[in-house]
């Protein structure tokens, strides 16, 4: 039986773009299978390079459990890819394969994003990242999300209808 601390593992919320430093800090919460998370992606891409060394990006995971089926083994997945140094690649390939999520899909996509890992199979199966995937909706729920994607900037919520436009006011007041 998997514990909560079997090993050492690398937490979503340890993983960031952006240096340590960087005068605001962005989550987002949302999960793999929502389409308004992938339009978010494109402007929180667009702006890591507007405001880059100024912007500091996490990526949280919250599954819509009950009508995404696919999202919570897909953040697993990110998860597993995090242990080596492969998240935000593995983030990129889900959120453009967002209708194609099943395990097989996904072992396959470790592979393309370069995932050694030989149990990354059995590890998603058994549910090795659950609880970390598990950690971040239960953070996300005592922050107040209930929507996806939802974002904070410096602490504070942005949620809604998320657009380049709208991120871009709220960095600019967090930077003023």
């Amino acid at each position: 039986i998997m514990k909560k601390s079997d090993a050492a593992i690398i937490a979503p919320k340890d993983v960031f773009l952006g240096p340590a430093d960087a005068p605001v800090t962005v989550v987002e919460f949302a999960d793999y299978e929502s389409e308004a998370a992938v339009a978010a992606h494109l402007a929180v891409k667009q702006l890591l390079l507007q405001y880059e060394g100024k912007l500091r990006f996490s990526f949280r995971h919250f599954p819509l459990r009950r009508i995404h089926q696919e999202a919570q083994k897909a953040a697993e997945a990110a998860v597993a890819a995090a242990q080596e140094g492969k998240f935000w690649e593995m983030h990129e390939m889900l959120l453009q394969n967002r209708r194609a999520l099943g395990t097989i899909s996904l072992r396959s996509y470790a592979k393309e994003v370069g995932v050694q890992n030989k149990r990354f199979l059995d590890e998603l199966i058994n549910g090795t990242y659950a609880w970390s995937v598990q950690d971040d909706l239960d953070e996300g729920l005592r922050m107040g999300v209930s929507q996806i994607p939802t974002f904070f900037i410096n602490g504070e919520k942005l949620e809604g209808l998320i657009t380049a436009e709208s991120l871009r006011q709220k960095i600019e007041a967090a930077l003023a």
